[in-house]
This record gives structure tokens, C-alpha cells and sequence, in this order.
């Protein structure tokens, strides 16, 4: 591979191909099971093969459609284990790996963000890649000091890759608005494609990792890498030794999921207060369990500007959803701009929407598991619940699309961990007004 697929119309094809796959797929599936195949055994082939293309096809195009994987990494929380299961190791990989540039494509990016002599400013510089994500990927190197670092290279047409995509999501979620009423589309996706160049624009990134550095220097916690140099397409830090928080997702013992998990809660929430930013990137291959106990963050591209700290509404209708005060919890969501004025709603089959964001709260500790999680998205997502047409008529301001794609994002994570977090505590100690 050299540079991605960057024409709108070879990657939209491509994005399309992956329903008509599956759809080829299935019918197979089901001229074997006229040959005497089991159902159980043509379903299991249909979802590992289409898994294969997934990750293939979203791998190999990077960009918005591989962000598009990682996000389903997330999510498989939520969906059924027989319908899934052959998924989440195949989407897993799209944390951590993606087919890598060549070392002639790497060496151009690395001219053209450094300079003709940007080896001079490494002692050592491997060609191979350590890990690869939607926009770029890292490379280890020892920095002309003796430090290791890591080298994050953005690849050769990213930015018009990306754009392309988001353009085709667009298209999409006009398709689907008038399914939707509540949600005012244009403003999302408007605020969708400025948050997507600022994930394009290291330099912009490397400011959001420089900040959050600063914010948790020698901290007991955890471990932010400072930038050594930084270029548009190019971020050299600090290396950090240890392993994705995905290890923990996957082999972790009870007592590492429950400190992993809290202090992957603490850093989410506590970042607008301890640094004026939002980390608004979740996945699990964005922090890194060292050996000393603490948890390293990687990974700034996206992020929420909060100066002042977190939204003062943020805490108080948290507080009083968790009260289960619905008609207060509505008019101050009304009020925000969740929903639009010509919406009316059921003030307690809103509440009731609102239970994966409450009930933790509730409590001082709070389990979070798969089943918990599969519990509230089946319910809001039948049909036949009285809950489910609420979800036509919420909308999410852009102000607040980052925020709500992380607490989703963070609740799904330590659902996965199958985590016991001092929810109550964390809540009171960062969202301050919460706790009035």
C-alpha cells in the first residue's frame, strides 16, 4: 500500500461493498443450508467472513471508515454475544494495527514535516511500525538525546480521505433525518467536520498533549508523554513502555479491572477541571498500563475545549436524573437544546432513556458489565418498549457531541472491563456541580 484510496467515488464503493457482502454472504449461507449444512455452522461462517472483510476494508481505507471500526470496537459491548462474537476479535484489531506504509512513504512524510536531515535528529529510527490507527501511525526511535520516542506520522492523504468519508456520512444521515425529528442533523455534522480537521493538524495536537502534559506532570495516577517536535503531519514524544488497556478488557484479573477502570474513569473525568480539556478519544488503545501501577494516555487529536472546567449543566441534570426528578431533568435538557421546541415527550419515558447515564451514580461503587450494558440497549432499542421512541426525539447539540460520544464511548469501556469504579465519588469530586 502507498497512499490511501483518496477518489470519493473508489472509497464509497468500497464502504458499500461491505452490506452487498454481506449479502452475497448470506445468500451462500443459505444454498448451504439447503445442501444439509446447520444454520448454527452457516451463520458462524457468514459472520467470521464478513468480519474479515470488515477489517480489511476499513483497515485498508484508514481514514473516517476505520474511525467508523474502532467506534464499532467500542460498541460490540452493547449487541448480543451470539450475534457478535466472531466480530470483537477481528474489530479489536482496528485499535492497535492496520496494514503499515511502506518505509520509502514513511521516509517522504518525515522529509517533508522535518527536513532533508530529519535523521540527524535521531540517534536510531525503526522503519517498522509499532501500531497504526485511522490517520496515522507510530514508529519507535531513539531521540538524538537517548530517549526513546515515539514517532507518529500522519498518512500521505488522510486529510482528503477522511473528509471524503465524513461527506459520505453526511449523505447518509440526510437519508435517515426524517427518520428522526428531534435531531437537527446539519449543525452535527457542520461541528463533525471542524472536529475532524483539528484531528488532522498535529500541530494542533501536539498543543492539546503539551497542555495535558503540563496538567499531570509527576502525577501518582498517570503518565501524559511530553512532545520533543511536531510538525503538521508528524508528532515525536516521549516513549511509554506497557500494554493497551485492551490487555485488561481481555485477560485482566478482577483486581486490575477495578483499578484500571477507575483510573481510566478519573482521567476522562477529570481532565476539564485539571487541564481545560476534554480527552475525547476512549478506546482502550489510547491508554497504555504501565509497571508501576499507573495508566498512560496517548493520543490527542481529539479534544474538547472546557477552560472554565466542565459544563456547570453537565453535573446538576446528572444529579437530578440520578434524583429521578423528570420533569426538572427534561426542562433543563430542553433548555441545553436535547430537545428541539416543537418536541413533546413523556417526561418519564425520558428518564427512563437516560438510565445508563444515571443509575451509576446512584451508587457509591457501581459494576459495570456486558450484561448491564446489552440490558439498556436492547430495551431502548425494541420496538415494542414504550422507551424506544425516545430515542427519535432526543437531539445533541453540537456543543456537546464530544462529550457525549466519550461518556458513551467511557461507559461502553468499562462495561467491557466488567469494572467496579467509585462512581458516586469520582462525580462529586470533578463535577462540582453535581455534588451542590
Amino acid at each position: 500500500m502507498t497512499d490511501l484510496p483518496r477518489r470519493a467515488i473508489t472509497r464509497g464503493a468500497r464502504l458499500a461493498a461491505l452490506p452487498l457482502g454481506y449479502a452475497g454472504r448470506t445468500a451462500l449461507g443459505v444454498g448451504k443450508r439447503v445442501g444439509g449444512a446447520s444454520a448454527e455452522a452457516v451463520a458462524l461462517e457468514v459472520q467470521q467472513r464478513t468480519a474479515e472483510q470488515v477489517f480489511k476494508t476499513l483497515g485498508e481505507l484508514k481514514g473516517g471508515a476505520m474511525k467508523f471500526g474502532q467506534a464499532m470496537s467500542i460498541a460490540e459491548v452493547a449487541l448480543p454475544e451470539e450475534l457478535l462474537g466472531p466480530y470483537r476479535a477481528t474489530l479489536t484489531k482496528l485499535q492497535d494495527a492496520a496494514p503499515p506504509m511502506p518505509a520509502d512513504t514513511v521516509h517522504r512524510q518525515l522529509v517533508e514535516a522535518l527536513g532533508d536531515d530529519w535523521r540527524d535528529r535521531f540517534e536510531s529510527f525503526d522503519d517498522m511500525p509499532t501500531a497504526a490507527a485511522s490517520i496515522g501511525q507510530v514508529h519507535k526511535a531513539v531521540w538524538r538525546d537517548g530517549r526513546e520516542v515515539a514517532v507518529k506520522i500522519q498518512y500521505p492523504g488522510a486529510g482528503k480521505a477522511l473528509m471524503s468519508d465524513l461527506n459520505q456520512v453526511a449523505r447518509m444521515a440526510r437519508m435517515f433525518a426524517s427518520m428522526s425529528p428531534g435531531m437537527d442533523i446539519k449543525p452535527l455534522i457542520a461541528e463533525l467536520k471542524d472536529r475532524a480537521a483539528e484531528e488532522l493538524d498535529y500541530l494542533h495536537e501536539s498543543q492539546s498533549q503539551r497542555q495535558f502534559a503540563a496538567a499531570y506532570e509527576d502525577d501518582e495516577d498517570f503518565v501524559v508523554p511530553h512532545v520533543l517536535a511536531a510538525a503538521p503531519t508528524v508528532v515525536v514524544s516521549e516513549w511509554l513502555d506497557g500494554y493497551s488497556l485492551a490487555k485488561v478488557i481481555s485477560d485482566g484479573t478482577q483486581e486490575e479491572r477495578d483499578h484500571y477502570g477507575t483510573l481510566y474513569l478519573r482521567f476522562l473525568m477529570s481532565g476539564p477541571t485539571r487541564a481545560g480539556l476534554l480527552h475525547a478519544d476512549p478506546h482502550p488503545g489510547n491508554y497504555r498500563v504501565l509497571g508501576d501501577g499507573r495508566l498512560g494516555v496517548l493520543d490527542f487529536g481529539a479534544v474538547s475545549k472546557m477552560p472554565d472546567g466542565p459544563p456547570e449543566a453537565m453535573g446538576s441534570l446528572l444529579r437530578l436524573a440520578m434524583l429521578g426528578d423528570s420533569e426538572a431533568t427534561v426542562a433543563g435538557l430542553r433548555a441545553e437544546g436535547f430537545l428541539k421546541p416543537d418536541i413533546t415527550v413523556d417526561t418519564e419515558q425520558f428518564l427512563n432513556a437516560l438510565l445508563p447515564f444515571a443509575e451509576p451514580a446512584q451508587h457509591e461503587e457501581f459494576h459495570f458489565s456486558r450484561d448491564w450494558m446489552r440490558g439498556h440497549f436492547n430495551r431502548l432499542n425494541d420496538p415494542r418498549n414504550p422507551d424506544f421512541s425516545i430515542g427519535f426525539k432526543i437531539n445533541l447539540p453540537p456543543t456537546y457531541m464530544l462529550m457525549h460520544r466519550t461518556w458513551l464511548g467511557g461507559i461502553g469501556v468499562l462495561s467491557q472491563m466488567d469494572a467496579t469504579v467509585p462512581m458516586r465519588g469520582e462525580l462529586e469530586r470533578w463535577l462540582p456541580s453535581f455534588a451542590s
